[in-house]
């Protein structure tokens, strides 16, 4: 796969350089998204095709923007050492823990998405991501 083939957003880098926020949330150290403003700046590169949008939320998103949707799921304690890892606010690490166990962005992705075009992977070990990494680049060369 030739990484001209698709564009990659990382959102959260893109809404910070983009400035596609409002304001800022201080306690989390981080912007509170414009969801508004993130789609009518993604809307023309999404209709050119062949987009990868790499967030933590889906449930904004027009529907046929995508032909993919991918949920990493990983087991509570080990999300919550990578948080850690990642010298996240204690607040901040309890509630993406408690997001996991309520399956919020699971419901969102249900809820906004016809469910054929979800993938639930588990993404727990080295293997797991291997294979998770495998099945997407399938998935991409058959895009090509």
């Amino acid at each position: 796969l030739e990484s001209n083939e698709f564009t990659h957003i990382n959102l959260s880098k893109f809404v910070g350089d983009q400035k596609l926020y409002k304001e800022w949330d201080d306690e989390y150290n981080c912007p509170i998204y414009d969801e508004d403003l993130i789609c009518d700046e993604l809307e023309s590169t999404m209709l050119r095709g062949k987009v990868i949008v790499d967030f933590h939320g889906c449930d904004f998103f027009p529907q046929e923007w995508f032909d993919l949707v991918i949920l990493l799921r990983a087991d509570n304690t080990i999300l919550y050492d990578r948080l850690v890892e990642r010298e996240y606010p204690q607040k901040k690490i309890s509630e993406n823990v408690e997001c996991e166990i309520m399956q919020v962005i699971h419901d969102e992705a249900y809820e906004s998405y016809d469910s054929s075009i979800i993938w639930e992977l588990q993404s727990n070990t080295p293997d797991e991501m291997n294979d998770n990494y495998e099945k997407i680049l399938e998935f991409l060369q058959s895009r090509i």
